[in-house]
């Protein structure tokens, strides 16, 4: 689940520092977090002022989203497993009936019925599969219910009674809470998942946006670009000896063969398995023509381009989850005839770097324009995607990543 998810990237999130084993026993260190779990707050002090269970809501709202964007889903968010550090930052725990996006099924569904009753969505009960997303969504707003009124939307001994109150929805709001609020809370309490509010209508809505802040992310990744950033960075050194590369740099057999993903020895000493932010792939075109049709490809997507010497810096200039998504881009020569492009991520988020347009499309859209060396799969059909019909492999990922995440 830490591979999953990456380390200490948002801060309303609860993860795993370290695992360590023996022949006998496994170690788990993971932060400790002093405030105790919000269930206690709510119990001790009782419903909370708007204001207050507002923060807490948008904390919960980011750390759940961050999880659905890496294809978890956590389908036991509750009071008991929401965590406060000292600092009364919201901390989402116990992601042991969590589902991975590998878990769903053929028909896009996860089917497992699991949670706690009283915050479970109607559709899992329905035992007709259900989005882990949308029902997750579900949970927060029995949650946020639970902050502003100091008692459970859906409540009865007997358990058939309280699938049915969950089933249509049946719940009250307490006549202290605002109109905004009430509404807001009957969208996301929307039993058919087809209509309930998804996240991006809850950033926006007047209720939630009020002094929200956005998450903070930090970048821990490893990925040395000096040498591309000197080709760009502005200064009088840089102008005054400056002249022009008029070939990529070549690539020696001992460098190529240390690229081997077989070869690599550094899954032995690096103990964290981070996403691997670079890709890598060959092209029996011109290194200007791949330069080309690298900026052909990337500025539709909305990236600045920025070349010289066959290294380009590419930034997006919409932010995404982590801000802007910068990549770098170096083209070597492996031999006369053959080049290696090597793009790697710079800034923004790893998995918007591999799941979204840019890597796929990208790349897809180079190979096949280059007619180079191709992916081993079947084509299927074409796609309008670049405005011509080009054909668009998404299975093709995998196969060009050799470097895999």
């Amino acid at each position: 689940m830490s591979q999953k998810m990456g380390q200490g990237c948002v801060q309303a999130s609860y993860w795993t520092r370290e695992v360590m084993g023996s022949k006998t026993k496994i170690f788990i260190v993971m932060e400790f977090v002093t405030g105790g779990e919000l269930f206690d707050k709510i119990v001790n002090h009782g419903r909370m002022r708007e204001d207050e269970a507002r923060r807490y809501f948008q904390q919960l709202i980011n750390a759940v989203d961050y999880c659905h964007s890496r294809g978890v889903y956590h389908r036991d968010l509750k009071p008991e497993n929401l965590l406060l550090d000292a600092y009364g930052n919201l901390k989402v725990s116990d992601f042991g009936l969590s589902a991975l996006s590998q878990q769903v099924r053929d028909d896009g569904l996860l089917h497992t019925t699991c949670g706690t009753p009283n915050y479970v969505a109607p559709e899992v009960l329905n035992d007709r599969g259900y989005d882990g997303a949308t029902a997750d969504l579900w949970s927060c707003g029995v949650i946020l219910f639970v902050l502003l009124a100091g008692y459970l939307p859906f409540d009865d001994s007997n358990l058939m009674n309280l699938y049915k109150k969950i089933s249509a929805a049946e719940f009250t709001c307490p006549p202290w809470l605002s109109f905004s609020a009430r509404k807001f809370i009957t969208r996301i309490l929307d039993p058919n998942p087809m209509t309930r509010i998804t996240v991006p209508e809850i950033l926006i809505d007047e209720w939630f946006k009020k002094d929200y802040k956005p998450p903070v992310f930090e970048e821990k990744g490893k990925t040395n670009l000096d040498d591309v950033e000197a080709v760009f960075k502005d200064s009088e050194e840089h102008h005054v000896t400056e002249k022009k590369e008029e070939q990529p740099a070549a690539m020696n057999a001992f460098e190529l063969i240390s690229m081997s993903k077989g070869l690599n020895l550094e899954n032995l000493f690096d103990v964290e398995q981070e996403f691997k932010r670079e890709t890598r792939f060959t092209s029996k075109c011109p290194a200007n023509e791949i330069i080309n049709k690298i900026e052909e490809a990337a500025k539709p997507l909305g990236f600045d381009v920025h070349k010289k010497n066959y290294k380009m810096r590419l930034e997006n200039m919409k932010a995404g989850r982590k801000g802007n998504l910068n990549v770098a881009t170096e083209i070597f020569q492996v031999a006369p005839s053959i080049h290696m492009v090597e793009v790697r991520k710079a800034k923004g988020d790893t998995l918007e770097f591999h799941k979204v347009s840019f890597c796929c499309d990208l790349l897809l859209y180079i190979t096949h324009s280059f007619h180079g060396i191709a992916p081993r799969f079947h084509p299927p059909p074409t796609s309008s995607l670049w405005g011509v019909g080009v054909p668009y492999y998404p299975q093709a990922i995998s196969s060009f990543h050799f470097s895999h995440f």
